[in-house]
């Protein structure tokens, strides 16, 4: 089942795809170039200005992520036991999940898309080609087009998280080729990684984090009149 414009953005709302690039180095990568540039509304906190909370929550992901906080963690961070929980979900689903790893990808990514999320596609457009999720996939998924060459896995994901993006549920078919493919265990964690990056997403649409320059970016729907 392909992807409509209702489906991509759920809104009703008449729309035309934009031309997409593989990556457009600069200040505002990610964004049109006539696009109005935002402010990051939470942008990192200074360690001097952490609370003893966040100072600890931050050392945590330091500790359990190799890295500092970053990306949608820096505005969760504002509600330290939330970042913690998050980071622990996206451990499991990131690293752990009983999906391969080409197909949790092209989740991500159909989620992305879902929400036009420019951060979320800058970060894990390279990790699913790392995964080995197709350029011709990954090229329709940005552009909102159903890809011509998924094979079986990838068409029953596709399918699947479409019309759970589109719809708020998914169709018995559609349910069963899941749970025959993935199994129970499976097909849980498909929804959850869906789930767990439609939450960062409006974590950073909210907060208006930027995409990191020069990364691979992700052209918005524009509204057609």
């Amino acid at each position: 089942m392909g992807m409509t414009r209702r489906t991509l953005l759920g809104t009703g709302v008449a729309l035309a795809a934009a031309r997409v690039e593989a990556a457009a180095p600069g200040p505002d990568a990610g964004a049109p170039a006539d696009a109005p540039l935002c402010t990051d509304r939470m942008p990192v906190i200074p360690v001097e200005r952490q609370t003893e909370l966040q100072r600890k929550a931050s050392a945590e992901f330091l500790a359990g992520r190799g890295t500092p906080v970053f990306g949608p963690f820096v505005p969760l961070l504002r509600s330290p036991e939330v970042m913690l929980r998050a980071k622990a979900l996206g451990d499991y689903l990131r690293f752990s999940s009983s999906l391969p790893p080409k197909l949790n990808e092209l989740a991500i990514l159909l989620t992305a898309r879902h929400w036009s999320q420019g951060y979320e596609w800058a970060i894990h457009q390279p990790l699913a080609l790392k995964a080995g999720l197709g350029a011709e996939v990954i090229a329709a998924v940005a552009v909102g087009r159903r890809p011509s060459t998924l094979d079986q896995g990838e068409q029953v994901v596709h399918d699947f998280i479409s019309e759970l993006l589109g719809h708020q549920g998914v169709s018995d078919a559609s349910y069963q080729a899941a749970v025959r493919r993935f199994g129970e265990q499976g097909t849980i964690d498909l929804v959850s990684v869906s789930g767990y990056y439609t939450f960062l997403a409006m974590v950073l649409h909210v907060a208006r984090t930027p995409p990191p320059r020069g990364a691979p970016s992700l052209e918005p729907f524009v509204c057609a009149g």
